[in-house]
């Protein structure tokens, strides 16, 4: 018998996975934070023998180095990957025992296409393949972005996943689970598909590297690429030079007087609390990113690499929490750090900054007389948005504030976590704004006046 546990890593968008029988167990792309890994393996009662990367990763910092050297476990990496550490060299075919006394066999498959050394990994019981682990390759109704390596390379990158999509589908049986690392959020995910288990034979009749003629998959592929998220730049040397061990002891804590000498240095102060939280009071100058909303990938987005940043949360789980999603994107250590509320961190000359809130329905009665500012991205824009409206897509906002309008600006998205975001940029840079809480689907139904391209 073999297991399959999942390892959520939902604010990144990405998973993991455990696998094995009664002995001894694989672990495939961890995350950096690898003690929950530790956990659900003493959960099982296995002892990991074992650490599988797909491929160096661009989305994130891998634990894969941390774990194989706490573990003891050999680690798996693909051998045309470009490395700086000791690691066991995986080539096309290559067959691993991962638990002989219950027939378990990791076999390689070469998938290049999201990476050119990308790599998937065969479960077989007894010489039957049960599930495929296939990283950034073939996802849910898709396949892995092709153009995070280097644009000389995206097409031919974009024609190998169609080759590997179609390699999977005809070496493996239709019943093998396909288990992929991103696609569920992720921005390594060519694009967005809804599902969260399938199978070889549903990839066959859903998936478009399966249902389509190379050409008119590669074409539709490339012209429906997005931004890449900035700090995606630094994963990848991170991952080849070998990252460091995490450290998740508490920042040092930081009161009012240093909360304000921070940002008077041009610091990140970053308030963790929920949007409506936020608005109702917060230190000036601070900027908020929901702790409950994809934190990770939009403050690493955001801010410029490097730069030192204290988080102001209200509670210690709170922070402890966001330090942990942080740091699997390369935001080690913060500065500093505070828990409570405004009232805790602003100093007793001072009062707590806010902004009003407003919805479509709100907007659809002064959107003649204001700004209206659209940060979403610009293929939901394609989709229809506020005819007089400005775009600036989130990512873009910090450097280019300066191109906003005079006057007061209402700021929306598709659901109003980002424009919670631009909210606080706005609001820190002494522009007057009110953040859309509302979703955009809302828009048209109020009167709106909208245009679809």
């Amino acid at each position: 018998m073999f297991f399959v546990d999942t390892i959520e890593v939902s604010g990144l968008g990405n998973r993991s996975y455990l696998a094995g029988g009664e002995r001894t167990a694989v672990v495939i792309d961890p995350p950096r934070d690898v003690d929950q890994v530790i956990e659900a393996a003493a959960r099982r009662g296995v002892r990991i023998s074992h650490v599988a990367e797909t491929h160096v990763h661009n989305d994130y910092v891998t634990g894969g180095l941390e774990l194989a050297r706490v573990t003891g476990a050999a680690y798996l990496v693909p051998a045309a990957a470009r490395v700086s550490f000791g690691r066991v060299p995986v080539d096309d075919g290559d067959r691993t025992a991962i638990d002989p006394g219950a027939g378990l066999v990791l076999r390689a498959l070469a998938t290049p296409g999201h990476t050119p050394h990308h790599t998937s990994y065969v479960l077989e019981e007894n010489g039957t393949a049960v599930a495929a682990f296939t990283g950034g390759s073939l996802l849910i109704g898709t396949v892995g972005r092709p153009d995070l390596v280097e644009p000389r390379l995206t097409e031919h990158l974009a024609r190998a996943q169609h080759a590997s999509a179609h390699r999977l589908a005809s070496e493996l049986p239709d019943e093998t689970a396909v288990l992929p690392t991103h696609g569920f959020g992720s921005f390594c995910s060519s694009s967005q598909a809804e599902g969260g288990e399938t199978t070889i034979g549903k990839e066959k009749v859903s998936n478009e590297a399966l249902t389509r003629d190379v050409d008119t998959f590669v074409a539709d592929l490339l012209a429906g690429l997005d931004d890449v998220p900035a700090y995606y730049t630094h994963m990848g040397p991170a991952n080849a030079a070998g990252p460091a061990p995490v450290d998740l002891t508490p920042p040092a804590v930081a009161d009012a007087d240093e909360i304000a000498a921070r940002l008077a240095a041009g610091e990140w102060v970053v308030d963790l609390r929920n949007r409506v939280a936020f608005a109702e009071g917060h230190v000036a100058g601070s900027f908020n990113f929901e702790a409950e909303g994809q934190l990770a990938t939009y403050l690493a987005w955001l801010i410029p690499w490097g730069k030192p940043v204290t988080l102001l949360a209200d509670s210690p789980d709170r922070l402890a929490a966001a330090q942990r999603e942080l740091v699997r994107v390369g935001i080690d250590r913060p500065a500093a750090a505070a828990t409570g509320g405004p009232a805790d961190w602003v100093r007793e000359s001072e009062t707590p900054a806010s902004f009003p809130r407003g919805t479509f329905a709100d907007l659809a009665g002064r959107a003649a007389d204001v700004v209206v500012l659209d940060v979403r991205r610009a293929s939901e824009r394609s989709d229809g948005y506020v005819e007089g409206s400005v775009h600036i897509p989130i990512h873009t906002l910090p450097r280019r504030i300066h191109e906003v309008p005079e006057g007061e600006v209402w700021v929306h998205c598709a659901g109003g976590m980002r424009a919670a975001i631009a909210a606080s940029l706005l609001d820190a840079a002494g522009r007057d704004v009110v953040a859309v809480d509302d979703s955009f689907e809302a828009a048209e139904k109020v009167g709106l006046d909208l245009r679809i391209p």
